[in-house]
């Protein structure tokens, strides 16, 4: 963790039969559209490649019924065994509040119960409000692209 004494305000579930429609209504604010794919293509990608992609639904911690706030993925570059985030969406109702910090946390946990040294993730250049979110957690970038996105790590061990 970066310092916080505190649990992450939420729980990650793995999408399944019964939480992944929760998981397909969540979208983004207007404009962050060029920044992140509906989770519907994420939820596809997840199904059907045969990547290292694992769809989580994100919920909030604590509260009486639990809502989805947003979806991630999760998974393990087979050449290096990094872990990686990725398809980060907290829906637009719930930004502001912590989520997206938590569900970060949250991966690094899970990497780091796995065993993983390092957690990467990658973004757009132009997103700047998740290149600071990713810098305050403890991410650095590197010289590494993933596409046109830059690619950011932390080391967790």
């Amino acid at each position: 963790m970066t310092g916080s004494v505190h649990d992450p305000p939420v729980g990650l579930e793995p999408v399944g039969p019964d939480n992944w429609r929760d998981c397909a209504e969540v979208a983004v604010a207007p404009g962050q559209e060029a920044f992140v794919a509906p989770v519907t293509r994420y939820l596809a990608l997840c199904a059907y490649d045969e990547g290292p992609w694992r769809p989580y639904a994100v919920r909030a911690a604590g509260a009486a019924d639990r809502p989805v706030v947003g979806f991630v993925m999760g998974g393990v570059d087979d050449d290096d065994g990094s872990f990686w985030v990725g398809g980060l969406v907290i829906d637009a109702g719930r930004q502001r509040q912590g989520y997206g910090r938590g569900t970060v946390e949250a991966l690094v946990a899970l990497a780091r119960a796995g065993g993983h040294d390092v957690v990467r993730l990658s973004y757009e250049p132009r997103n700047h409000a998740a290149r600071s979110l990713y810098a305050a957690l403890g991410f650095v970038e590197t010289t590494e692209r993933a596409g046109d996105e830059i690619v950011a790590e932390r080391r967790v061990r």
